[in-house]
């Protein structure tokens, strides 16, 4: 990803502990200190996959109220059902099973929105992969609050405890404007800046939000969130499918990050993203899966391939989003929106070991002419074969080592008969 698009032949990657110690020409690494030595010919190394925008345990909802508009798949289907079944097995359960998928197609690292994130942190911990865990703000009460006293404090406590773990960081995480208070905003934006995390929000995700907000305020959300401070680098605002000119130049100016999830907007039809407009501004740009229950994968590959192609297709240019700086999205972009771009992202020297190994001796991905063009817009991921977090290998030959996948589809089938019954 440094210098942009550069691709690097017949390198040898050198870990040492949990960081990328060398990158080196294979030709002239010798190997004086009896290292291990893995060989994958036909295969190109790119940094962990960031999926900056998940509601990881919602995995347990893939496919259960698909086909509705956004605000009556939530009203009639999603928070009618959160009410009923969501608690900490859930959410243990769910998160294992959104990382266990995420890990095999070459995602190691993800930004979570989502009830008992205690639990959710833990899954993570449990899997090997790198999490930002939401301190979830809402105005209504859940199995997990029941005021925002208690939203705040539960956050913090989470925050707290995994200060320093070398996997888990937390982001504050007020759902959206119309779910959280101008108090409750303020009091975000004022704590981030004390704890030094980001704030993680839905925002003009659709027209329709807008104009409602509008109605009622006689401002857009975008423009109430600028009054409470909120328009900072700190700031992931996600979807962001409803921008005027003066609003996209708003957010690159304040140096908002805009997360993209293409998939899910595509699928509950909330509009489309001006990717390149955003980027043209100067803002920095992520992408994002959103939960399974609205894509319906956690696929980065996926999602960067239909980022990219869905950005030609809205600015009526086949130069858009390249393959490159789409790779750039869901990699060096995302990390730099979660305020780790310092730690993960790219592959350089002194960053941590988050690495992925794809397979490209595949009939659909020969002959190879460029490989980050071929990995954009012509790699699936089953072909992800080794998963590295932080120096330690979580997919070997194509399967997890640090989970029981038997065990996860029983658990998935006995969530499916609990959440069918009601």
């Amino acid at each position: 990803m440094e210098p942009h698009a550069r691709v690097l032949e017949r390198h040898s990657l050198i870990i040492e502990g949990t960081q990328i110690a060398a990158l080196v020409p294979t030709s002239a690494w010798q190997n004086t200190i009896g290292a291990e030595e893995i060989a994958l010919p036909d295969h190109v190394l790119i940094p962990g996959l960031v999926n900056a925008h998940t509601h990881a345990a919602m995995a347990l909802f893939r496919g259960l109220a698909d086909d509705q508009p956004l605000m009556a798949w939530l009203q009639n289907h999603i928070w009618p059902t959160e009410a009923r079944v969501v608690g900490r097995e859930f959410v243990r359960e769910g998160t294992r099973l959104a990382a266990a998928e995420m890990l095999l197609g070459g995602t190691t690292c993800f930004n979570d929105m989502y009830f008992f994130g205690d639990e959710g942190a833990a899954a993570a911990i449990e899997t090997g992969i790198r999490a930002v865990i939401g301190m979830i703000v809402i105005d209504f009460p859940s199995a997990w609050a029941t005021t925002l006293e208690d939203y705040f404090r539960q956050g913090q406590a989470i925050h707290d405890r995994y200060r320093g773990h070398p996997l888990i960081s937390t982001a504050f995480a007020p759902h959206a404007p119309y779910s959280v208070n101008d108090q409750a905003l303020a009091r975000c934006s004022t704590l981030a800046e004390e704890m030094d995390v980001p704030i993680h929000i839905h925002l003009h995700e659709t027209a329709e939000e807008v104009s409602n907000a509008v109605a009622v305020g006689g401002v857009s959300p975008l423009q109430r969130l600028e009054s409470l401070g909120l328009l900072t680098p700190r700031l992931l605002a996600v979807h962001m499918t409803a921008l005027n000119d003066d609003e996209l130049s708003l957010v690159a100016r304040n140096g908002v990050n805009v997360v993209h999830c293409p998939e899910s907007n595509l699928k509950l039809a909330s509009g489309f993203c001006r990717v390149k407009g955003l980027m043209d501004a100067g803002a920095n740009v992520a992408l994002g899966t959103d939960g399974a229950a609205s894509n319906n994968d956690l696929d980065m590959l996926g999602e960067l391939r239909t980022a990219s192609l869905l950005a030609k297709g809205v600015a009526q240019d086949p130069c858009a989003v390249p393959a490159a700086t789409a790779l750039r999205m869901a990699t060096l972009n995302g990390a730099r929106a979660l305020m780790l771009e310092d730690r993960i992202g790219s592959l350089e020297v002194g960053k941590l070991a988050d690495v992925v190994a794809i397979s490209m001796d595949h009939l659909g991905s020969l002959p190879l002419f460029d490989p980050i063009s071929q990995l954009v817009y012509a790699t699936q991921r089953h072909q992800v074969t080794n998963v590295w977090v932080g120096g330690r290998r979580v997919v070997e030959a194509g399967q997890l080592t640090t989970l029981d996948v038997p065990g996860l589809k029983t658990a998935a089938h006995q969530w499916r008969e609990r959440i069918a019954q009601g």
